[in-house]
């Protein structure tokens, strides 16, 4: 998974061509944390088809809020910048988040 933030969210995200789901976390969201291993497994599981990037709010507020993420954990997918879908709450879990990405891909 590739680390993004302010300096190349729009880079790695919003100009990429194709399909790219963003993990907002933060290091206080315990469900972020309980998640991760999860999301990185199904990162390595669909990275031929899709990109994965994780952006953690401390120091991206900024980015997260713009982009309408007012929750965590939060999934954002996008293809070629646009935003399709957007998954949040504390009862997100790893089968919710492979169904959006099967979708996608």
């Amino acid at each position: 998974m590739i680390e993004v933030g302010k300096a190349n969210f729009d880079e790695e995200v919003k100009q990429h061509e194709g399909v790219v789901m963003v993990d907002f976390w933060g290091e206080s969201c315990g469900r972020c944390m309980e998640l991760m291993p999860d999301v990185v497994a199904l990162s390595e599981k669909y990275s031929e088809q899709m990109k994965f990037t994780k952006l953690n709010i401390a120091g991206n507020r900024r980015v997260a809020m713009g982009q309408g993420v007012m929750g965590l954990p939060s999934m954002v997918f996008y293809k070629n910048g646009e935003k399709l879908e957007h998954l949040s709450g504390e009862e997100l879990d790893a089968q919710q988040i492979e169904e959006a990405i099967q979708k996608y891909i």
